[in-house]
């Protein structure tokens, strides 16, 4: 088959999805005072992969491929850094209340991972302005604060990223409707 401009463009109904046409949300449980702000300073995110695991098993020399256990992989948003750092306290309070830096103790109030765990959304917008789909983490909390680089020669506005576990995902909108059962 012949490559075929006009064919291709057809099929690109609405121009492509844009990777800048995104929000993000997230739930501090210990320290929500910066909530408001992550949408604004959230500069980069991802939508989360859809990975199954493999099970391997052998039957007369080949392995034969058994779909396994679903795992989620990390979640890493990239925020812009604020003088008054609001949003990189709140997330060091949240970080150092699941183990403080110095007596390596819980502080959330209680052992309950409910305490410390919380949820993130990232939705993804149309050129028009409408919610094509809304990404829903379930049981998220920071595992890591990133550093952020400086130096004498830098120009920039500071930025870091935060690093999420999280127990799931879960999705709705778009084609597939809520897709977050699969």
């Amino acid at each position: 088959m012949a490559f075929n401009v006009n064919e291709f463009s057809g099929a690109l109904k609405s121009g492509g999805a844009r990777n800048s046409l995104f929000q993000v949300n997230i739930t501090n449980p210990i320290n929500g005072v910066a909530d408001a702000q992550v949408p604004f300073m959230c500069k980069g995110a991802q939508i989360p992969a859809a990975t199954l695991g493999t099970i391997e098993v052998p039957y007369f020399g080949r392995q034969i491929k058994i779909a396994g256990n679903r795992t989620y992989a990390e979640w890493s948003p990239t925020i812009i850094n604020d003088e008054d750092m609001t949003i990189r306290n709140a997330m060091e309070q949240w970080n150092h209340s699941i183990n403080s830096v110095q007596g390596n103790l819980r502080t959330t109030g209680g052992s309950a991972p409910t305490l410390y765990k919380a949820s993130a959304q990232v939705t993804q917008y149309s050129k028009t302005g409408e919610i094509l789909r809304v990404y829903n983490f379930v049981g998220l909390y920071p595992s890591e604060v990133s550093t952020i680089d400086m130096a004498w020669d830098a120009e920039t506005i500071q930025e870091y990223t935060v690093t999420f576990q999280y127990d799931y995902w879960e999705v709705s909108g778009g084609t597939t409707g809520n897709a977050g059962g699969i």
